[in-house]
């Protein structure tokens, strides 16, 4: 049964989930129609060094991606932060930007396999590897026991054999 998630248009929506979720997907199919309301941790990434893939600028990446989550929020706009949020203190950063804004703070928790997210990855043109999804698989397992104790004001926890949403912002 598809969730369903009716939100106000002062909402910071944070993905989360290992590389290979359907994190992206999930993002290009229900935002296509203004695709900049997504903000994505692997476009900043290719901003910087035109390589989604090169995790050496990390710093410069996260730089880029929370200060284009900080700008949309200040101008009053809907915002989909698209990287792994798999750490508690990445998912923090992100809570306390929407926090200080007055946004609804709104987490989508991709709770897939890793023998789906690892045939993903071999499918994908930018592969990131089977360790990394493995460790990635990890985190989503301490996220899941963490979640609960960090104040989201909603979570949705998508799995694999139902990703389906109907998504609706009010004006």
């Amino acid at each position: 049964m598809p969730v369903s998630m009716k939100l106000p248009r002062r909402t910071l929506l944070v993905l989360c989930g290992p590389a290979g979720s359907g994190k992206s997907t999930f993002a290009a199919r229900y935002f296509s129609a203004i695709p900049t309301m997504v903000v994505s941790s692997d476009y900043c990434r290719a901003m910087i060094c035109d390589d989604p893939t090169n995790q050496q600028v990390n710093r410069d990446t996260f730089d880029v991606f929370h200060y284009i989550i900080r700008k949309r929020l200040f101008n009053g706009r809907f915002t989909v932060a698209d990287s792994t949020a798999l750490h508690a203190e990445a998912r923090r950063k992100l809570w306390e930007l929407a926090f200080h804004f007055g946004y609804l703070k709104c987490l989508v928790v991709f709770n897939v396999s890793l023998a789906t997210c690892l045939e993903r990855d071999r499918l994908r043109e930018r592969q990131v590897g089977s360790q990394v999804i493995e460790y990635h698989i990890r985190l989503l397992q301490k996220a899941l026991q963490e979640i609960p104790a960090e104040q989201w004001d909603r979570v949705y926890v998508l799995n694999e054999d139902d990703m389906e949403a109907t998504i609706e912002i009010d004006p």
